[in-house]
């Protein structure tokens, strides 16, 4: 099995990226679909959030409102570290077990890690192979504008509450550029699961060696 992270910034195109992926046969391990499920009524990250923020942050069906939760946690680094703390263990730890019985079923496998705070969690000294998706920040807020149907000021706000893509792009090796068109990042996209492919099969004839 082959692990890679991959990771980007908002309004970059990362979910464009891990689609394309999956569509070329690589195994995704969704960071952002885990998180969504850790979270579920009655599991244990969920009793956290409740007696850590109070009932006020749920829903009439006793789902999380995470506009709601959003709203406390934005501004606020305390409060944000606060939930990382109750949420990211589970998801870490869901994460290993899905990459545990793909090495178990699937051993062959090119495994892209999906998660959007690899760097910020300091995952990706202990990552292979990290991925970033890029683009610059004016095209960032530009997508973002169009994408949210906000103003210029909001979508740097949202921008500019998590670790800039140029401090990103200084700590990868592998960058897919998304500025350009779905055409050429799918190709982009290619190299890149090409190149991890060859590091597989290089790494099994070791092995057979």
């Amino acid at each position: 099995m082959i692990l890679a992270g991959l990771t980007g910034g908002i309004g970059t195109g990362k979910s464009t990226v891990s689609a394309i992926f999956k569509e070329l046969g690589a195994l995704i391990v969704d960071a952002d679909v885990i998180s969504h499920d850790v979270v579920q009524p009655g599991k244990p990250a969920w009793h956290s959030i409740v007696a850590g923020f109070g009932e006020g942050i749920l829903l009439p069906g006793g789902e999380i409102d995470r506009i709601a939760l959003g709203q406390i946690i934005f501004n606020d680094t305390a409060q944000k570290l606060r939930l990382n703390e109750m949420v990211h263990p589970h998801v870490f730890q869901e994460m290993a077990n899905q990459i545990a019985a793909i090495e178990t079923s699937e051993p062959d496998s090119v495994v892209i890690l999906d998660v959007p705070l690899l760097i910020e969690t300091q995952m990706h000294p202990g990552m292979p192979d990290v991925i970033l998706v890029y683009v610059p920040e004016l095209l960032q807020v530009q997508r973002l504008m169009k994408r949210d149907g906000i103003s210029e000021s909001d979508a740097l706000a949202k921008i500019r509450s998590q670790m800039s893509i140029e401090e990103k792009k200084k700590q990868v090796k592998i960058i897919i550029d998304n500025s350009g068109s779905v055409a050429d990042t799918r190709a982009q996209t290619l190299v890149v699961l090409d190149y991890l492919k060859k590091k597989r099969h290089h790494r099994d004839l070791k092995w057979n060696g």
